[in-house]
């Protein structure tokens, strides 16, 4: 993590010492003439390194640092997306207090100012410090890590670097390189509105005078992420107030940075990208075996169709019924066709639930699944199985590593859902769309999709939020928005009924649905 500000850094030293006073003034003509090209970008990294240098030895000597606060605040927001225990690589990681303050089972940093790396080793011995350009990345890796190529850094960090780099697209590149699959990339670098404040603020001799900044727009990294082979996930905006100032900063940095109308004005813009997927990093959908979950109350006339009409998808699909407390013949409807189809495709499972709501039903259904994906097929065939290959193949394709069914684009049948239904289904996608970071057109369709790998991991870090979901898809949204997965919505035409009566309480539910609004705005957007 680069330092924002700082004393005046110290005299040459180190490799930047070769550099002589004709080296310096040659760089602008070799510029201008095109000469000696690879002998003008060295002169220039030799000049980065000995500013990088000069702050190491400003910031070890006691110069003086108001930044503290901004990089406590960035500290922050990384821990909020990298969870300890992780793989984690940082870019240009200076002193490595950042790579530090995310506690990684395994953390690496790479920085090209040799006082830098000295620093950060001597800080924090438990972690690795490379000394290498940034644009020989994946060389220094692979040198010093042996099992690099089998086991991928989970995170790989950039803060405050790409403003800093020669050469964005080619570090992005090199990076690409020691990213694997489900490698997530974190990217935060200041905003052009803050050029001039920044600026006036080094030539008043309270920060260091930045070098030459790149000043790249959220749109710009995300044109340089795509060059590079990266999908973007998400951008948003942070450090509205960057001094502690108590009371005062964290407002502005967690709630009015947030809002549409002071998210401009921030220092800070952040990115998550993850590799773009490839056919050749995807998993071939005849080795994957896929489990149905089928909550079910009430349900009792609709059975015997589910079974009927779900498809055998990849290797084979595994059909788990949890039943629920119903008041009809549903528990005696599964037993007999269980009993009746014991070849049907992986199998069939059967269970009641101990809890009640749906929630505790897919906890309980997933919790005893064998398959690599798992869905949810809500019992009243209103998403049709029919439609629950579209659903796997978006997910082998890797356009989506999670699949969240959308009743809101095609025409629906008649009576399939109520005006007033309706409406609150499109302001709940608005509202979780702003706060989940990603596209959601539909909160509460039941059709939803996932590794059972990533369910895993929703389920590990479920005390982030707590049982609160008696649904279950907010639970799976929630989660799948922390873990930074990439969300895929996928239209189907949405049926009526042909059997029983909703179960959805329409103004109790809508209530809860509010509550949980809130909820995820305190846990997700303003922390």
């Amino acid at each position: 993590m680069r330092t924002l500000v700082t004393s005046s850094p110290a005299p040459l030293s180190g490799p930047a010492a070769d550099l002589t006073s004709t080296d310096l003034a040659n760089v602008t003509q070799s510029r201008a003439t095109g000469e000696d090209y690879s002998r003008m970008q060295r002169t220039d990294t030799l000049g980065r390194i000995a500013r990088w240098d000069g702050v190491a030895d400003s910031l070890e000597s006691g110069g003086v640092r108001l930044s503290g606060a901004y990089h406590r605040r960035l500290e922050h927001v990384y821990s909020l997306s990298i969870p300890k225990g992780a793989r984690v690589l940082e870019v240009g990681s200076a002193r490595g207090d950042l790579l530090a303050s995310l506690e990684p089972a395994h953390g690496v940093g790479i920085d090209f100012a040799p006082k830098m790396v000295a620093a950060a080793r001597q800080r924090h011995p438990g972690l690795t410090f490379l000394e290498a350009d940034a644009q020989q990345l994946a060389e220094a890796i692979s040198q010093a890590e042996a099992d690099a190529s089998d086991r991928p850094f989970d995170y790989v960090i950039l803060s405050d670097l790409v403003n800093d780099l020669r050469d964005v697209q080619a570090v992005l590149e090199q990076v690409h390189k020691v990213c694997g699959p489900r490698t997530r990339v974190m990217i935060n670098t200041y905003s052009r509105v803050w050029e001039k404040p920044l600026a006036a603020v080094g030539k008043a001799g309270l920060a260091r005078p930045m070098i030459g900044q790149n000043w790249l727009t959220p749109h710009d990294l995300r044109n340089l992420l795509h060059l590079a082979g990266f999908e973007t996930l998400r951008t948003w905006q942070e450090v509205l107030l960057p001094l502690r100032i108590p009371g005062v900063a964290g407002l502005c940095n967690r709630f009015l940075v947030k809002l549409p109308g002071l998210r401009h004005l921030a220092l800070s813009n952040f990115l998550i990208a993850r590799p773009a997927p490839t056919a050749a990093t995807q998993p071939k959908p005849e080795d994957v075996v896929v489990s149905v979950l089928v909550p079910a109350r009430n349900e009792a006339g609709n059975i015997e169709n589910i079974l009927r009409r779900t498809p055998q998808m990849g290797a084979g699909t595994e059909l788990i019924f949890v039943e629920g407390g119903s008041s009809d013949p549903t528990w005696q409807a599964i037993e007999r066709v269980a009993a009746e189809h014991l070849d049907w495709g992986k199998g069939i499972k059967i269970m009641k639930q101990d809890g009640k709501g749906k929630g505790d039903a897919v906890r309980k259904g997933f919790d005893a699944a064998t398959g690599d994906v798992l869905m949810i097929l809500d019992a009243d065939m209103t998403v049709p199985p029919e439609d629950l290959p579209r659903f796997f193949d978006a997910w082998c394709s890797g356009k989506g590593e999670f699949v969240n069914g959308v009743r809101l684009v095609y025409p629906m049948a008649d009576q399939a859902m109520r005006v007033l239904n309706l409406i609150g289904n499109k302001f709940f996608s608005y509202a979780f769309t702003w706060l989940l970071g990603q596209p959601i057109r539909d909160t509460l369709c039941g059709t939803k999709v996932l590794s059972r790998t990533d369910y895993r991991r929703v389920a590990d870090g479920r005390h982030y939020f707590g049982d609160f979901d008696p649904f279950g898809d907010f639970d799976l949204l929630f989660g799948a928005a922390k873990l930074n997965l990439r969300i895929c919505d996928l239209p189907i035409r949405y049926q009526a009924r042909t059997y029983g009566d909703t179960n959805i309480q329409r103004w109790r539910s809508g209530v809860v649905l509010l509550r949980m609004t809130a909820y995820a705005a305190r846990r997700l957007k303003f922390v």
